[in-house]
């Protein structure tokens, strides 16, 4: 952050010609990230579940996924919304529940109707699935790899945070957001 904000005010051109800024910042570098840069919205990732509902989002410049909060399934809706009307959203990630034979599991009938709805209200900002198998298994092996105590890994609110942003974090990885466009 403390580079780009002394960065931002430097005129590029300008400084391309004395070959360096003031402070030790060399143009070159100073040009390879700011010619090409365009603001980004977040991404939003949703870990559905009956309950509660884990939620996790990027930073501006989508390098890293965070869990941000888990809320009941009922305010789903409406959290989603306040948080986009107050962040740049440009993509919502539902974690796509399916079986080990890749076909969608029971889960599916519940999340369906609620995603539905959920693409209604956010329109234009769309709504993709993504796999989220084992995100549940590797969110309790990451909890227990640092260091959490048991009473807290029993926490089940967590362990949704924990898999939504696994959810995020396997797809800013994939393919699938590569060709996305977002």
């Amino acid at each position: 952050r403390y580079f780009a904000d002394k960065c931002v005010d430097i005129d590029i051109d300008k400084a391309a010609r004395s070959q360096e800024v003031s402070g030790g910042f060399y143009i070159h570098a100073v040009s390879m990230i700011f010619r090409n840069f365009v603001p980004m919205g977040r991404l939003m990732s949703i870990d559905f579940g009956r309950k509660r509902c884990g939620i996790a989002v990027t930073d501006t410049l989508r390098i890293v996924a965070t869990g941000l909060v888990t809320v009941p399934t009922h305010g789903l809706l409406d959290f989603v919304k306040k948080y986009i009307a107050k962040e740049a959203v440009d993509a919502v990630i539902v974690g796509h529940p399916t079986t080990m034979r890749g076909e969608d599991s029971e889960s599916m009938r519940y999340l369906t109707p609620v995603i539905n709805r959920l693409r209604k209200e956010i329109a234009p900002v769309p709504v993709d699935f993504f796999d989220e198998r084992f995100t549940s298994v590797l969110a309790h092996r990451a909890m227990i790899d640092s260091g959490m105590k048991k009473m807290a890994r029993r926490e089940k609110a967590v362990v949704d945070e924990i898999s939504a942003t696994i959810i995020l974090n396997d797809y800013l990885q994939s393919r699938a957001y590569q060709t996305s466009g977002y």
